[in-house]
């Protein structure tokens, strides 16, 4: 039994001279080394000294600009194509019309091309022409029948000029196949450039094919403004054959991986300096709405480019002294916090570690140093108790003295002597000391994130970006009247097409394919002139029942509703009052809305009340504050033929706010709403100098905190929680429990002295038994 016994303590003894893994040493060493990183990236970060000519938001919002006329010519382009091709298929559907009749109806519809023609395929007559001169010549109607010969193409006219092609069937039994064919040139549809930016359309080989916002010759006043615009266009071709390059790649190779946002490829670049101010161009090209996808615009290889000239910032926005005394302050400040927590937890507790190793060899003449503080305090007079009890004292008498040395100090005392009385110890626990080395770091960390060096409200905001804002928001707005005056055109069409004679059956058939052709519409149903539906596809009409067909070309249909509902109506021909209704998803204006760079964007009614939104809102509600309802409300005053879009730079107590307005401008049906597009966003979500700066120190600050708490919580949770635990099965253990085991929680320093307490209380159970009693061993003594 003593045999098995030895060789369980050998095999013990054996575990504990084991190398330790963790324990108290990895959270220290790791809190040390992380504050010394963050000590180098505060130093680099905060101190560094190079200036920002260009901030990195002006740079942004022309990647977005770019990106927002691309969107709004791929989406042009498409529907140009998409309205060719369903307005032939009405045509075919019904009874043969004369070449002139289609050009007509299609010109009434839609005011979209600048010429138009039909041509019989087989023999090649023009049959009927409207508007400029269709280049006929540039088709080869021997390939119109390969699997891309209807494909839109673009042709190069003699003046310089490009022509975009696009082609539709109209095909009739018994009459020869004609060919309607339409031209446009590739202008941006109603995007806003503003005063001093320039925009173009750049093919696949970088050749500019069109541009908007470089003056004509007779408008230039002067020599200078001459050799300006010289410039420009120089600068334009050159940023343009790079564009062509870049938009070669893959989209997905051309973002960092998880920003998301365009599906094409876009970005900035920059120039050389015209007149002292440096030209910085913002290029994407034509991407699918759907990731993955194509369509016929984006299979034309084509990209825009935007070009604007913006001033230089050369003024510094802090100093590299603030970012050396910061990282000079957490060195010392870290040095203090890992001083405490190695003088005051890890050195005790390694004593500790040594002295119950000693322990258990044996060796106990020496009494057992006792730390000051903690745990570690308790644990210490634990072991020097149960020193005392091998040496043959009772647990009953070790409990009423004091240990033999509480500083490390072993003099006045013997192996087995009596100790001096018992002095009250320092009731400062380990998490205490975790608490103070935590306040410490926090004492940095704080000031960092709510203090110093905040941006305030005299940030200097580049007025490009307020510019931005308010052309931006305009192009949205004007998309927005399009997508309504086209879902009107849309409706007029089929309008049209039914005509008088056409059976309910006939009419859900068309309503149907133009739903599945146009995802705007929520459902299309046909009003009787006493308000019955006569056929629908789609969802339950909104119309009230009863009530004939509004007059309003696009109107909403009730307020009071959870849900803006908005109708387009168009009068059937021949039918004394009936009309064709069409009533918009409101998730389709909304998708219009969701641009990055904008901030917030709502559409509001002319009583500024909410109709749609790029986030969560409630139909109806009031704009959420009072000065952006008066913005909103003055922007829509007159001025001259019409309203202007506005942006403002608001400076209050709670921030800095940039907002823009834009009523609805230009003809179409949706004109007559009076809705306006308003958007705003706080300044310090752009990467403006001085916000950077106000966010890489709160970055700092927060690197802090999270290395603190990583690191304290790792040592509270490895070793002072099983510490506390211990600390109470040793106080047991010198009380005389012989019976509860002590197992280890971890291969480290806590888990090497619960196993040397297991040593002594074995040697303990072996020393009652050899003595036979404790009266026995107190005679002894």
């Amino acid at each position: 039994m003593a045999g098995s016994s030895a060789k369980r303590r050998h095999k013990v003894r054996k575990r504990a001279d084991m190398s330790l893994l963790g324990g108290i040493r990895p959270p220290i060493a790791a809190l040390s080394a992380l504050l010394l990183a963050l000590a180098a990236l505060t130093a680099l970060g905060l101190g560094n000294p190079q200036r920002e000519p260009l901030p990195e938001a002006v740079l942004t919002s022309q990647q977005h600009f770019a990106e927002d006329g691309a969107i709004a010519l791929r989406a042009s382009l498409d529907e140009s194509i998409t309205d060719l091709n369903r307005t032939a298929a009405l045509f075919n559907a019904g009874d043969p019309v004369s070449a002139d009749t289609v050009l007509d109806k299609l010109g009434s519809v839609y005011q979209k091309w600048r010429g138009s023609a039909v041509v019989e395929i087989k023999s090649g007559k023009l049959l009927a022409a409207r508007g400029e001169n269709v280049p006929l010549l540039a088709i080869d109607r021997d390939k119109l029948a390969d699997a891309d010969g209807l494909a839109p193409r673009m042709v190069r006219l003699k003046n310089g000029e490009t022509r975009l092609l696009t082609f539709a069937l109209l095909s009739w039994e018994g009459q020869p196949q004609q060919l309607l064919v339409t031209s446009n040139s590739l202008k941006f549809p109603g995007v806003s450039i503003g005063k001093f930016r320039v925009i173009a359309v750049v093919d696949s080989g970088g050749q500019i094919l069109s541009s908007d916002g470089i003056p004509a010759p007779e408008k230039i006043p002067s020599d200078t403004v001459e050799e300006e615009v010289k410039q420009t266009k120089k600068q334009l071709r050159s940023f343009a054959k790079r564009s062509a390059k870049k938009a070669e790649q893959n989209p997905v190779k051309s973002k960092e991986p998880g920003s998301g946002g365009f599906l094409g490829v876009s970005g900035t670049m920059t120039g050389t300096r015209i007149s002292g101010e440096r030209p910085i161009a913002g290029y994407a090209s034509l991407a699918a709405p759907e990731a993955g996808e194509s369509t016929d615009a984006t299979s034309l290889g084509l990209s825009v480019v935007s070009l604007v000239t913006v001033p230089e910032n050369t003024s510094r926005v802090n100093s590299p002294l603030f970012g050396l005394l910061s990282a000079a302050a957490l060195l010392v400040i870290g040095a203090l916090a890992v001083t405490l927590l190695l003088g005051t937890v890890q050195r005790p507790l390694i004593r500790l570690f040594l002295e119950s190793r000693r322990l258990t060899r044996g060796d106990l003449t020496r009494p057992v140093t006792v730390p000051r503080f903690g745990e570690t305090r308790r644990l210490g007079q634990a072991l020097d108790r149960l020193r005392r009890q091998l040496l043959g004292e009772t647990p009953e008498a070790t409990a009423d003295d004091a240990p033999a040395s509480v500083s490390g100090s072993a003099s006045g005392s013997s192996g087995s002597g009596k100790a001096p009385r018992r002095r009250r110890g320092r009731r400062v626990g380990t998490r205490a000391l975790l608490a103070t080395g935590g306040i410490l770091l926090l004492v940095w960390s704080a000031p960092m994130m709510l203090l110093l060096n905040r941006a305030g409200d005299s940030v200097v905001v580049p007025q490009q970006i307020v510019n931005d804002q308010r052309e931006r928001t305009d192009t949205l707005a004007d998309r927005v009247r399009r997508a309504l005056n086209e879902g009107h055109a849309d409706i007029v069409s089929v309008a049209t097409l039914i005509g008088d004679k056409t059976e309910p059956d006939a009419m859900t058939t068309v309503l149907e394919r133009t739903m599945r052709e146009h995802p705007r519409y929520e459902s299309m149903y046909v009003l009787s002139p006493e308000g019955e539906v006569l056929a629908k596809a789609g969802e339950t009409p909104k119309h009230p029942a009863g009530q004939k067909p509004g007059e309003a070309p696009v109107t909403l249909l009730d307020t009071d509703d959870t849900k803006p509902r908005i109708a387009g109506y168009a009068e059937l021909p021949g039918r004394d009052g009936a009309a064709v209704v069409g009533e918009f998803r409101v998730d389709f204006l909304n998708s219009l809305l969701k641009r990055p760079g904008l901030g917030q964007v709502r559409i509001v009614d002319a009583e500024r009340r909410v109709l749609g939104s790029n986030t969560g809102y409630l139909a109806f509600e009031k704009l959420p504050s009072k000065r952006l309802d008066s913005f909103v409300a003055g922007t829509n005053q007159q001025v001259g033929l019409s309203a202007k879009p506005s942006s403002v730079l608001y400076r209050s107590g709670d921030g800095i706010q940039i907002a823009a307005a834009a009523p609805f401008a230009g003809g179409g049906a949706a004109k007559a709403l009076g809705w306006t597009v308003v958007s705003w966003q706080p300044a310090s979500g752009l990467a403006i100098p001085e916000y950077s700066a106000q966010n890489r120190t709160v970055l700092a600050g927060l690197l802090g905190v999270t290395a603190a708490a990583g690191c304290l919580g790792w040592l509270h949770i490895i070793v002072v929680r099983p510490l506390r635990d211990l600390a109470k099965q040793a106080e047991t253990l010198a009380g005389g429990d012989r019976r509860t085991v002590l197992y280890p929680r971890h291969h480290d320093e806590v888990g090497a002295i619960a196993r040397s307490l297991e040593l002594l209380r074995q040697q303990l159970l072996e020393q009652r038994k050899r003595d036979g009693a404790p009266s026995a061993l107190a005679g002894r003594n």
